[in-house]
């Protein structure tokens, strides 16, 4: 696998990010970022929307830690915190949106809730995932993003992460 390549796992609550980014890293050997958010909210359980750019500036920040030498291979990106902010408080900051835009990932993987949903004491929309995977693949075109959906069991999804990174000229 080429070094220096960035990829972002995106996509709403329960949909597989996490899971995918862990397999693609250690079949790739490349950095796992995880998602700030996590840590985060562990110490801090209750949220404002004003934690959201601490939560974007905790991402960023891990995102520039992270061995610049290899394959970053994250399991979230900003569009998420920027989604989320409109969806849960109606709008959201400029900080959050100006790096989202900024955000330089070589290709973006959208994960389809198809998947059961699997509780999580942070997941709060299990509901909506359909709804907001449509925010999602907009916000990804609206942005002109490199993104193919991951659809279907995880055999199905990593079989077409590994032909959408070959499509890009990288290889296993």
């Amino acid at each position: 696998m080429k070094k220096g390549i960035k990829i972002a796992f995106t996509g709403p609550e329960s949909s597989g990010k996490t899971t995918l980014s862990l397999w693609l890293a250690n079949a790739i050997n490349g950095v796992f970022c995880n998602e700030y958010a996590r840590e985060y909210l562990e110490w801090k359980k209750e949220y404002q929307q004003e934690d959201l750019i601490e939560i974007a500036k905790g991402q960023i920040n891990k995102w520039s830690q992270a061995d610049q030498t290899k394959t970053l291979i994250a399991d979230t990106e900003l569009f998420v915190i920027q989604i989320w902010s409109i969806w849960k408080y109606n709008s959201c900051d400029s900080f959050i949106t100006q790096h989202a835009a900024q955000q330089d990932f070589d290709i973006y993987f959208l994960c389809k809730p198809d998947v059961p949903w699997e509780f999580d004491p942070l997941r709060e929309s299990p509901e909506h995932r359909e709804e907001l995977f449509n925010i999602y693949q907009q916000t990804l075109l609206k942005n002109k993003c490199y993104f193919f959906i991951l659809e279907g069991d995880i055999v199905n999804r990593q079989n077409h992460i590994k032909k959408a990174l070959e499509l890009k000229g990288l290889v296993f």
